[in-house]
């Protein structure tokens, strides 16, 4: 929050100012010293309960929003995150954690006026993830922004933006959440052992660290949750480095920091890290290095390790005041705070107006991949077939992480709402093929076209599961290829002689080289949310024109990848990866057309023309990516700025995109730090990361 000044006057002199968060933390302080060591013990643990003696509520730190109030019940479920992040839209958003936070804030109030304070339904919210997706494989990829730090930084940004409210606000909204600090990206199987200890400088600067900075000195995050595994031999929940030299000491956080549910756990329990022989000593370390809030129950041991000497109570202490100035600051404690989040209704819950905001980001998250002979849009006059059991799956379209909507309209209601001749034949599974091929023929011969929607299933990857299909492990790929049966299903579906058009509903990228031969389109539909169904009809048949771009590449196949284990950036991701890919990071086709004039660079400032020379309006996503020219070990190029723009049939404006310090800003492996380095340096403006005018310039 925005510190607002107040000033304190006695016999006509000012004795002190102090700011509201300062008042916050006065009052944790003095509330902390009337406190007995258990009782502060217990309210370091993410189900930490009430203190009738001291007024403090129970309050449950655990609860989720990934996309929409998680397992709560009713709530408006938005696009899964990757989705989001492909609108490259952070101002719609931000609108969309508003919608969020404002049935974050009523769920409480609700459960609040029952008494009841169960989990999922407190105010402190474990979002956004912002790892960064750096291998396709990974099953929790979905719940992240992509693989650029960047775009991570910018989509975080509007994240918290929303869920924490105005920063000039007496109170905060909620509390958001960073999370997992940090370097973590699977594999799912290897979190709770494996230990990254050769990270290159430059990946961690460049690459993994970005936007948890941004979040934290820019979004002033009011939690960052540390990750699972070992980074340079301690685990991140007990990691000197990250946790006091990188976030304390040099971005001054002054928030808190909450543990992966069982982190603490994973430093003594057998066949994990190995790091500390019990509870106690567990817990002493992870609140000596500055983890304040657990989500488990190791820290019950807190007070034997305390009265041990493993720990000084100072120490529980500095935890115990973080995370009371925390729940001050959102009115929790002081149950006469006049706080106006309050008085949200309850009605908001999965309004009107939300589903139409979910709409809306499933319209610009959808990414038209492949277009052949502009077979898109499709006239809704004609008769189509469809196939595939994504047509009919409504909790598919939820991804993970998610809450219940009142109504999904899946993606065959949404084509048949516009096409009502559609015909579905259903049975050709995700991973098994049971289709009923006979009537499929019969029916295909009357089709103008075939829509097959297909691809994967938050039942297939995500966090930790237990699939038992070839192709998948733990949450994760063994492989970026399309299910074998899907695959064999598009060659008998293509042999028809009529023009397939594949909807790939993912989490994450997907190898689709045969597929890209075999259907006349593509369109990428990732797990679009409750209203994702309406949204992919409109497209599909030209009633809203695509704007998504890619926020991950979509490689080939498995070959252009390097070991899922190798958190090495070298060949991966756009920045590094100098083969081939299919479709590039950045990559959205439109049903018009864009020309770009040359860009201009003048006072950090690209300036470039962009004209709709198509018959349609429609969105274009202006990309400015930088290289500096000596860096010869550093990225092929790094996004740094992007524009949406929208532009009528014959429209052109002349759009000025400003350059931050940030996009100056590199490792320095002279001085070991990052700091703004000397040009030249080379710009790259255009469509996609492949798509670009390149522009050379002295900075």
């Amino acid at each position: 929050m925005k510190p607002k000044i107040i000033t304190l006057l006695f016999c006509g002199l000012t004795v002190c100012a102090y700011s509201q968060n300062t008042t916050f933390q006065q009052r944790a302080k003095k509330l902390c010293n009337e406190m007995t060591l258990e009782e502060k013990t217990s309210l370091m643990m993410d189900n930490s309960p009430a203190i009738p003696r001291l007024g403090i509520p129970a309050f449950q730190w655990w609860n989720e929003a990934l996309h929409g109030v998680a397992r709560n019940g009713l709530a408006t479920v938005f696009p899964q995150t990757i989705g989001m992040a492909a609108s490259f839209d952070p101002a719609l958003l931000q609108q969309v954690y508003t919608a969020v936070s404002d049935e974050a804030r009523a769920k409480a109030e609700k459960a609040r006026q029952e008494g009841s304070f169960k989990r999922y339904q407190g105010l402190s919210f474990w979002t956004p993830n912002i790892n960064i997706f750096r291998d396709p494989r990974w099953g929790r990829g979905q719940e992240t922004y992509g693989e650029d730090p960047y775009l991570t930084s910018q989509m975080g940004l509007a994240v918290v933006r929303g869920l924490q409210g105005p920063e000039d606000a007496p109170y905060r909204k909620l509390l958001a959440c960073a999370k997992h600090f940090a370097v973590h990206s699977g594999p799912e199987n290897l979190r709770h052992q494996m230990d990254i200890e050769d990270l290159p400088p430059r990946d961690l600067w460049e690459t993994y660290l970005p936007a948890f900075k941004t979040l934290v000195e820019q979004g002033h995050v009011a939690e960052v949750m540390c990750a699972y595994q070992r980074f340079e031999g301690q685990p991140c929940c007990g990691n000197n480095r990250l946790l006091q030299q990188i976030l304390r000491d040099e971005w001054h956080f002054k928030g808190l920091v909450v543990s992966d549910c069982g982190a603490i756990g994973d430093f003594w329990r057998p066949g994990r890290h190995g790091y500390a022989p019990d509870a106690a000593t567990a817990s002493a370390k992870a609140v000596s290095t500055g983890t304040d809030v657990e989500c488990g129950s190791n820290y019950k041991h807190l007070g034997e390790a305390v009265k041990a000497g493993l720990i000084p109570e100072a120490k529980v202490d500095s935890s115990v005041v973080r995370l009371l100035t925390a729940r001050f600051s959102l009115g929790d404690i002081d149950t006469t705070a006049q706080v106006s989040w309050r008085q949200i209704p309850f009605s908001t819950v999965n309004s009107r107006g939300h589903r139409e905001l979910a709409l809306q980001m499933a319209r610009e998250t959808i990414v038209l991949l492949q277009n052949k002979k502009n077979i898109l849009p499709l006239n809704p006059q004609q008769q189509f077939l469809v196939v595939g059991a994504n047509a009919t799956d409504s909790t598919m379209q939820w991804g993970n992480y998610n809450g219940i909507p009142s109504h999904t309209t899946t993606i065959l209601q949404g084509i048949q709402s516009l096409a009502p001749q559609t015909v579905f034949i259903g049975g050709c599974g995700l991973v098994k093929d049971s289709a009923s091929w006979e009537a499929i023929g019969q029916e295909a011969r009357h089709a103008d076209a075939i829509i097959f929607v297909g691809g994967l299933s938050p039942r297939l990857e995500g966090e930790e599961m237990k699939v038992n299909a070839p192709g998948f492990n733990g949450g994760d790929r063994t492989t970026i290829e399309l299910p074998e049966a899907q695959r064999a299903a598009i060659r008998r579906l293509t042999a028809m002689g009529k023009p397939v058009i594949l909807v790939n509903c993912s989490g994450s990228a997907v190898g689709l080289v045969p597929e890209s031969k075999h259907c006349a389109a593509i369109l990428q539909a990732w797990y679009p949310g409750e209203e994702g169904g309406r949204a992919v009809a409109e497209i599909l048949f030209g009633k809203v024109n695509p704007s998504g771009k890619l926020p991950v590449t979509f490689y080939r196949d498995d070959r252009q990848l390097p070991p899922f284990t190798d958190y090495h950036m070298k060949g991966r991701t756009y920045r590094y990866f100098k083969g081939k890919p299919l479709f590039a990071f950045g990559h959205g086709l439109s049903y018009t057309t864009f020309r770009l004039s040359k860009p201009e660079y003048k006072d950090r400032n690209i300036r470039v023309m962009v004209s709709n020379t198509g018959k349609c309006a429609g969105t274009e996503v202006i990309q400015v990516y930088v290289k500096r020219t000596a860096d010869t070990d550093g990225p092929i190029k790094s996004l740094k700025a992007f524009r949406r723009v929208t532009l009528q049939s014959g429209e052109t404006q002349t759009v000025t995109i400003p350059l931050s310090d940030d996009a100056f800003t590199s490792w320095d492996p002279q001085s070991n730090t990052m700091r703004p380095m000397p040009g030249p340096y080379k710009f790259f403006v255009g469509t996609s990361s492949d798509n670009v005018f390149p522009l050379s310039v002295h900075d």
